[in-house]
């Protein structure tokens, strides 16, 4: 079943890309690295929260640091399985049987 179908995932994912953000912007630290990394400033972060792949991006910014992950894992209760499977209903891998549309 799409994940478009089961809203209750998707608003997981969703709570779990918010909580990672909200634990890089609790310490300057973090969201400096984070900020670094995406190549944003924190008035363009305003406008990237916006974006419906930016929970996606969260959540692969702290599964591409281990550390950094099992801190935000202990932090918010989670399992680092969850943050993998919140990322994957976020940015689903594409379906090779999708319909493909380009611009013409």
């Amino acid at each position: 079943m799409p994940i478009k179908e089961r809203p209750a995932e998707r608003a997981r994912a969703d709570d779990i890309a918010l909580a990672g953000l909200s634990f890089l912007a609790g310490d300057g630290e973090r969201i400096a690295g984070f900020l670094e990394a995406t190549g944003l400033d924190p008035s363009a972060l305003r406008e990237a929260v916006k974006r419906a792949d930016f929970g996606a991006g969260v959540l692969a910014y702290l599964l591409a640091d281990e550390p950094l992950l099992l801190v935000f894992c202990a932090h918010a209760g989670l399992e680092p399985q969850a943050v993998a499977r919140a990322h994957d209903i976020l940015s689903p891998p594409a379906d090779p049987d999708a319909v493909v549309r380009r611009a013409h």
